[in-house]
């Protein structure tokens, strides 16, 4: 496995369960037991959500990826990759209709800038 190609895979699990918890967290079920003052119920309600086991089981299979990715680079060269994630997570938010203002894209443009000036070195 390419080591680059697995570092931005780690990016893509990432960003995707960040959406998945955002969904799980915006279901029915979960703002009708935030509502609700019963901490168990609501832990309950959150921690069985499908969505939120799924972004959790995406966040853990990037760990165990990350792991492989530190065994091979520096964590110096690695980490920076991480930054892309805001620029995959703008886009996406786009697709799917969050508001993106030009500040939020003109800061996304300005961590892309960095990332590749640290990826170049």
């Amino acid at each position: 496995m390419n080591t680059t190609f697995a570092a931005i895979g780690c990016v893509l699990l990432s960003v995707t369960a960040q959406f998945l918890i955002k969904a799980g967290m915006s279901s029915v079920a979960v703002k009708a037991a935030l509502a609700k003052p019963a901490a168990l119920h609501v832990a309950g309600t959150v921690m069985l959500n499908p969505a939120i086991i799924g972004g959790f089981a995406l966040y853990t299979l990037g760990a165990v990826v990350w792991l492989w990715v530190l065994a091979r680079w520096d964590v110096s060269k690695a980490y920076p990759l991480e930054g892309l994630g805001f620029a995959l997570a703008l886009l996406v938010g786009f697709l799917i209709g969050e508001q993106v203002t030009l500040l939020r894209a003109l800061g996304v443009l300005l961590i892309c800038a960095g990332v590749f000036v640290i990826s170049a070195s």
